[in-house]
This record gives structure tokens, C-alpha cells and sequence, in this order.
């Protein structure tokens, strides 16, 4: 898959390196699965989600769900009043294979997330790995998101990321294949075991 030695990892965050199911919030507000999977698929669904990841603002967003569905306004309002309790806490393996590659120092760290403007200084002043990252291009900032092309070019505009030289990690398979249409190689995240298995046999970490 790699022709060209790399030289620049790029990490997605959500899934990957930070623990995020908006499931873990509403576990404690309905009783059952059955009852969460139903208010996921049909009221704050994924594509609602992601236009907030690519900008829209969470009140914009609250009051068309309200508006739309009334008699589930208190559950719609608790996606963003109570947001912090959809994610529990970072994926501690993952973590580890990252700390592999910084304290390396073989590979420029980078990561590329769909996340909302408004929620990603909460999760920065929380988890220090953020922080070991060289840069961070955040959808919600940019006001574009994965899979987009022009989500990806910014990355590579903004450091100098030559994409012939980096891969890219991602739990999303419709990622995945935008990278790979902007020419940047990729692998998908379905575990840290896999994950670190799939980066030994690159030759990335021991």
C-alpha cells in the first residue's frame, strides 16, 4: 500500500483516540436500547450531527430539532446541554500507540477530525495528547468535514504534508475512501490491536 516511506501520521480523533457514543448520554435518559437506537436513526440523527461538525451552530441546530419534534424537546436539548456525558474519557490503547510514534520522533503527528467549533476547546483542555499533535484541522473551524477533498487539502496546505508520504487513520470507511481520493493512504480503525498489528507491519512501530 505504501510506496514512499512516511513521514506524517494523521490520526482521526473521534472513535479512534477519544471515546465519543452520544449513546453513553442517552443510556441514562431513555430505558431502553430499543428506545435509544429509535431517537439516534430518527431524531438527533448522524447527518443532523455532522452539519454541526461542518459548523452550524448548536442553538441553530437544538431549536430546528424542537421545533420539529416538540414532545422530544428535553432529549434534543440534552445533546448539547449535557454533550460532555457522550464521551468517557480517551481510548487508553490508542493513546499509547501514539506516544510509541511521537517519542520515536520519525513522523510529523497530525490529526484531522469532525468536530464542532464549539465542543473541541472542551475536549483540548481535557485530554493532553491533543496537544503532542504538530497541528489539528477541526471541521467545525474550516466550516468543511470529512469526506470532502477540501477538507483534506487544508491539512496538506496549511504543514506542508506531502500525501504520497502520510497515512491516515480513521474508524470511518467513507473516510477512509475520501482520503484516498485525495491521494493520501489510509487505514481503517476497528481496534488498538489492529491498529498497532497494521502500523508493525508498515514498519511505523516496533
Amino acid at each position: 500500500m505504501m510506496k514512499q516511506p512516511v513521514d506524517t501520521i494523521i490520526f482521526d480523533l473521534g472513535a479512534v483516540l477519544i471515546d465519543w457514543n452520544p449513546r453513553y448520554l442517552y443510556r441514562k435518559i431513555f430505558t431502553t436500547e430499543e428506545e435509544v437506537t429509535w431517537f439516534l436513526e430518527n431524531i438527533c440523527t448522524h447527518d443532523w450531527n455532522e452539519k454541526q461538525d461542518a459548523g452550524r451552530p448548536f442553538e441553530e441546530a437544538t431549536e430546528e430539532l424542537v421545533q420539529k419534534f416538540p414532545e422530544h424537546e428535553a432529549a434534543i436539548r440534552a445533546w448539547y446541554g449535557r454533550w460532555q456525558e457522550t464521551i468517557s474519557g480517551p481510548i487508553h490503547e490508542t493513546v499509547d500507540i501514539l506516544k510509541e510514534i511521537r517519542d520515536q520522533k520519525q513522523h510529523r503527528l497530525y490529526a484531522l477530525t469532525n468536530w464542532s467549533a464549539q465542543t473541541f476547546p472542551w475536549a483540548l483542555n481535557n485530554f493532553d495528547f491533543l496537544h503532542w499533535f504538530e497541528g489539528i484541522v477541526v471541521s467545525g473551524h474550516e466550516k468543511t468535514r470529512k469526506p470532502f477533498p477540501e477538507f483534506y487539502q487544508i491539512l496538506f496546505n496549511r504543514y506542508q504534508v506531502n500525501p504520497a508520504r502520510a497515512l491516515f487513520i480513521d474508524d470511518s470507511q467513507r473516510n477512509i475512501e475520501g482520503a484516498h481520493a485525495v491521494g493520501l493512504p489510509g487505514i481503517r480503525f476497528e481496534s488498538p490491536a489492529k491498529l498497532r498489528n497494521d502500523l508493525q507491519n508498515l514498519g511505523i512501530i516496533r
